[in-house]
């Protein structure tokens, strides 16, 4: 994985972690939290590039959504 493309992986995992801490109700809040690292760390080991696109942009969908929630 190119180092841009790592940096970019590793911005969006940070800012879905910051996002989710904001929910209001704990539950809410741990579940969002254990399904952002849970799938972070089940396609950690993903070399394609374009499933790599593919994931970002899921997971920048979800941020978006997280947002919106928040």
């Amino acid at each position: 994985m190119a180092a841009s493309s790592r940096a970019q992986v590793l911005r969006l995992y940070r800012a879905l972690l910051r996002e989710s801490q904001r929910f209001s109700s704990y539950n809410y809040r741990t579940y969002a939290i254990k399904r952002i690292r849970d799938a972070f760390r089940e396609n950690k080991n993903v070399a394609d590039s374009e499933k790599i696109e593919e994931l970002l942009n899921k997971a920048k969908a979800n941020l978006e959504v997280i947002q919106r929630q928040v």
